[in-house]
């Protein structure tokens, strides 16, 4: 069988002052996540375990990004995560900027076409 991506969510997170990489990240995920209610495994008649979810975190300074730490957003799922040069650093007067962090996520399924 193939896999088949049959969802897409974007998000955005932030950290306002503590220059934290992994939770502006953590807040993408969760912008992406908490706006929706989409039971995918269930249309298509899968366990939840079976989906494939592919993560890619945008942010000025990827190796900053805890990835371990964005898999326990998700509490089922086969879980990859992929960080990339991207986001914003916004420029603050005490010499730590804000962090925005961009999120996109990808779930498929192992599955044959109809």
């Amino acid at each position: 069988m193939a896999k088949h991506r049959v969802l897409t969510e974007f998000g955005m997170g932030s950290s306002l002052r503590r220059h934290d990489y992994t939770q502006a990240a953590k807040r993408a995920l969760q912008d992406a996540l908490w706006h929706n209610s989409i039971n995918m495994s269930e249309l298509f008649g899968f366990p939840k375990e079976a989906m494939i979810i592919d993560v890619d975190i945008a942010v000025q300074d990827p190796s900053k990004v805890d990835v371990d730490a964005l898999k326990d957003i998700f509490p089922y799922g086969q879980i990859s995560i992929t960080t990339s040069h991207g986001g914003l650093d916004i420029p603050r007067p005490d010499g730590n900027p804000t962090v925005i962090a961009n999120a996109a996520i990808n779930v498929s399924f192992e599955m044959e076409r109809a």
